[in-house]
């Protein structure tokens, strides 16, 4: 028998970090994603193969399917974090794996790994989906964080999120406003650890109460207007919020002071993509010129 899950990728416009605590983040699904297939066999053993999006191997494995042991990997680290998702699920499942004679898996992304738009959380939503259990709970019991990206996994529009009493809430939204076509994702040419970001925040001393409820206003202000000037604005006060909150510099401050339009860090400050709001051809030339390449049009990169 085999079996293909699909989980999409995912990017935070609005609420990083503040999420944490409760506040409204908008988070988008992304076209890019990631694909599992689980192909049954009588080896006994779990086959693992991760494969990028030029279809390159960068990661195998193989366990004992009935103890969940490594026999071989190529990387202990990552060996290590999959046996703890697998393992974590065995443990919401008890049925997961078990009288299973053997099966190969193959993990294909869509898009580059060092992108940041859900290696880790498409991987632990599908491994939900195969192994039928809660992929917030999965998420909870391994890597942890407040859950957005696997809601943007399994919703195929925009979302407002936010964490309720410790429970995940989604709502969908539609957001077409007129200057749609002036929003761009800027890839900054490095990755940064999520992980690594939130134990950085959780250690700040500040008022983390206010700082949920004027995050959370200005999120639920982003997502309805239709004026790019006060969209423009709305970004610049989440941008100036959160840089206080962290103590670090704004990313257009620290690298793009003369762009003529607002520039938004998007998930752990530092990494990854960045919202650019500006003229297509003249926001295409300035970011080239400044040596990133990777400069990609909402429409062509949000799911809607």
């Amino acid at each position: 028998m085999v079996q293909e899950f699909y989980s999409n990728g995912k990017l935070l416009l609005s609420g990083e970090y503040a999420i944490l605590d409760g506040a409204y983040g908008w988070a988008v699904p992304t076209k890019y994603g990631q694909y599992l297939k689980v192909t049954d066999n009588d080896t006994g053993h779990l086959s693992w193969k991760s494969l990028d999006h030029k279809g390159k191997p960068w990661f195998h494995a193989v366990y004992d399917i009935e103890r969940l042991n490594e026999i071989s990997c190529s990387d202990k680290k990552l060996s290590h974090g999959l046996l703890q998702i697998l393992s974590e699920a065995k443990a919401l499942n008890p049925d997961f794996l078990s009288g299973d004679k053997g099966c190969t898996i193959e993990t294909r992304l869509t898009f580059p790994r060092n992108w940041g738009l859900g290696t880790s959380s498409t991987l632990i939503n599908n491994i939900a989906r195969w192994a039928k259990v809660d992929p917030y709970r999965l998420l909870a019991g391994t890597f942890g964080g407040s859950g957005y990206d696997i809601a943007a996994a399994l919703y195929n529009t925009p979302i407002l999120y936010h964490i309720d009493k410790g429970h995940p809430k989604v709502r969908e939204i539609a957001f077409h406003p007129r200057f749609k076509e002036g929003l761009f994702f800027i890839y900054l040419n490095k990755k940064r650890n999520s992980r690594e970001a939130i134990s950085e925040y959780r250690t700040r001393q500040l008022d983390k109460t206010e700082l949920v409820h004027r995050i959370s206003q200005i999120t639920e202000k982003l997502v309805a207007t239709q004026s790019i000037d006060d969209f423009m604005q709305l970004i610049s006060q989440h941008e100036h919020l959160l840089s206080e909150a962290l103590g670090v510099q704004t990313i257009k401050a620290e690298l793009f002071p003369d762009y003529v339009g607002a520039i938004k860090s998007l998930g752990a400050w530092g990494g990854d993509f960045v919202l650019a709001v500006g003229p297509g051809e003249e926001t295409l030339a300035y970011f080239k010129g400044k040596g990133f390449d990777t400069v990609i049009p909402y429409s062509e990169m949000v799911l809607v």
